[in-house]
């Protein structure tokens, strides 16, 4: 056998990647012929779906803007500078998170970021120091919500910080924005080892008639945990059918009515939707909204 003659896979592939690199490094025709050369390469057995849709992740992000993926003002966790650690910690606790926002009189004014593990020395007698909450609390990066997500995330890794406070064109503050938020974009939804299995749930009570559910919950646990009786013959998750009943890809605070649920979208993608709040249609929080 020759040895100028590689095995047919190996040249396969080698086609494959020598067609993909011409693409970045050739002016391509448009986006589209890009995406259809990821996904023959996908059909071909050559990456398989997760690398297909982390290059996809890569694409998405260098069209997004800061205000598409941001955690919105409303669902903030913020800290007040006038707080004592017994008034704060129990948020601290409870909600777990690394970084918060410390403000002043309202979300709109934003005095500095309190990073958790910058509270150890003064939770185990290693600061003779009394805790003073300006001594302690980081500078806040700003940005606004036009930012380009990919320009950002090259921001985050050259200055080294990982939350920006995010402000809309009049100045106010509309959200806030981490490095796991950029990054999830990418690679998906990422869990770490303090997320308990609360946290993980397909399925959270928030409030007495109202719900968190993740939009790939199977459609089986979704009617045994409701006791409803949704079809599952054309789709497996709730997303599924809620994409349907919407009849396109929805956005963030956009929501439909299905039997005697409203399924309201609080966070999708460019490619699908990923959480959503349901509650009983005619509940008297429902009345409220």
């Amino acid at each position: 056998m020759s040895d100028d003659h590689p095995p047919s896979g190996q040249s396969t592939k080698k086609s494959w990647a020598s067609r993909l690199l011409h693409s970045f490094m050739a002016e391509p025709s448009c986006r589209e012929d890009l995406v259809d050369l990821i996904q023959d390469a996908e059909d071909r057995d050559v990456i398989d779906t997760g690398t297909k849709e982390m290059i996809e992740g890569v694409l998405d992000v260098s069209e997004l803007k800061v205000r598409d993926i941001m955690v919105p003002r409303s669902q903030m966790v913020t800290i007040d500078k006038s707080q004592s650690p017994q008034e704060f910690l129990p948020i601290v606790i409870q909600t777990q998170h690394s970084r918060y926002p410390v403000v002043s009189e309202n979300k709109d004014h934003i005095e500095g970021i309190l990073l958790a593990k910058d509270l150890i020395p003064y939770g185990f007698g290693m600061s003779t120091e009394p805790f003073v909450m300006k001594d302690v609390m980081r500078t806040a990066v700003i940005v606004p919500e036009s930012k380009r997500v990919d320009a950002l995330l090259k921001e985050f890794q050259s200055k080294r910080y990982h939350m920006a406070i995010v402000v809309d064109e009049y100045g106010g503050v509309s959200g806030l924005v981490t490095i796991e938020d950029v990054l999830e974009e990418i690679v998906g939804e990422i869990e770490d080892e303090t997320d308990d299995e609360d946290t993980r749930a397909d399925i959270r009570r928030i409030s007495s008639s109202r719900y968190s559910v993740k939009a790939l919950t199977p459609i089986d646990d979704f009617n045994d945990y409701f006791k409803t009786n949704f079809p599952d013959e054309e789709h497996d998750t709730v997303g599924g059918i809620v994409a349907q009943a919407f009849g396109h890809l929805p956005e963030i605070g956009e929501f439909v009515e299905i039997g005697k649920f409203k399924f309201k979208v609080t966070a999708a993608d460019r490619r699908r939707i990923q959480q959503l709040q349901v509650s009983e249609i005619g509940s008297e929080l429902n009345a409220t909204e």
